[in-house]
């Protein structure tokens, strides 16, 4: 890994207190990035998002699908948790804590925001970093990438339908058209770019070589878009953060529930280690760029669902870290 990488929860947290002192220091430069929007998405945060997403969809080869006949049971985990289970628990999670357990704390049309983000982190499973879980878990790269290669052409024409449901039984309108254009916008047309992208390069090693060369503006997409978004929030969050520490409640118990959940299965299927340990990650992290880029297209930058997203942001990277562990220390009870 390089330094960003290795590092990453280091800026994250830099990121953070810099966009809090910028948002409380000059909120004139933020919102002046808040007002550059065309058709309800923020030009900013559009590029710094494409930045982040495209150096992953080069790494995705539709061709890798017919692969999945040699280990199955990995993927079938991954697809199944993702897909059947994450949404919905996160949901049920949201709803439990901010209309129940935190409501006495909460507004009412507070906790339906904080709803909202924490459904769009659900709904929006894998992010590159699975490729640096997978890394320190000594997991198989190609695997790896046939999941990440799976969930992100499932995830083109799932996530708007399964966000859609979701909000719908929270009470909470959703413009349809939004929604399907930050799908379009962050998923579809990066995908399709980087297929194009694999095309023109040719080799696998001159792809990795390409991979290599754009990954850090990945990083540094990721940083730039956590400045800016706690710059939004920062009055908000210097002014009520016993709110932050309850919106990362659900997030924590989910990530750790869900791996628990994943693991257990590839353990108990008997999944060899290099693939389970990633399975299981790929089945807990969230592709939290495109979870903020589409809580800010729907309602708005300095809503309560975008900061519900970016705390995901916050709260991934040291759980992630914490499970890469634990699946280390356990690696002899798997088949190597």
């Amino acid at each position: 890994m390089g330094i960003f990488e290795k590092y990453l929860s280091v800026w994250i947290a830099l990121a953070i207190v810099a966009g809090i002192v910028i948002g409380n220091a000059a909120p004139g430069l933020v919102g002046a990035v808040a007002a550059a929007e065309f058709a309800s998405v923020n030009l900013v945060v559009a590029v710094l998002i494409w930045a982040m997403v495209y150096p992953m969809m080069v790494g995705v080869d539709p061709g890798s699908l017919r692969d999945v006949v040699r280990q199955p049971r990995g993927l079938l985990i991954t697809l199944a948790v993702n897909w059947l289970v994450k949404p919905f628990t996160m949901a049920a999670l949201a709803v439990l804590f901010f209309e129940h357990v935190f409501a006495p704390w909460i507004a009412p049309e507070d906790a339906a925001q904080y709803t909202a983000g924490l459904i769009l982190l659900g709904a929006a499973p894998c992010t590159a970093m699975v490729f640096v879980w997978s890394q320190l878990t000594r997991g198989d790269a190609n695997y790896t990438l046939l999941q990440v290669s799976v969930n992100d052409l499932i995830m083109v024409v799932a996530f708007a339908p399964i966000v859609a449901l979701l909000l719908g039984i929270t009470d909470i309108s959703v413009p349809w058209e939004t929604l399907v254009l930050s799908v379009l916008l962050f998923i579809a047309l990066p995908l399709l770019a980087g297929i194009v992208t694999r095309r023109r390069l040719g080799d696998d090693d001159a792809i990795t070589a390409f991979q290599a060369r754009v990954k850090p503006y990945s990083v540094i997409g990721l940083i730039a878009t956590v400045v800016i978004l706690f710059g939004l929030q920062g009055q908000v969050i210097v002014a009520q953060p016993f709110v932050i520490g309850l919106i990362a409640v659900p997030i924590v118990v989910q990530s750790y529930g869900i791996f628990a959940l994943a693991y257990a299965a590839a353990f108990a299927l008997k999944v060899p280690h290099r693939i389970a340990a990633p399975c299981a990650l790929i089945g807990t992290s969230n592709f939290f760029e495109l979870a903020v880029a589409v809580a800010i297209s729907l309602f708005g930058l300095t809503s309560g669902a975008a900061l519900a997203t970016v705390v995901g942001v916050l709260v991934e990277v040291p759980v992630m870290l914490t499970l890469v562990a634990f699946a280390n220390r356990t690696r002899r009870r798997f088949p190597a």
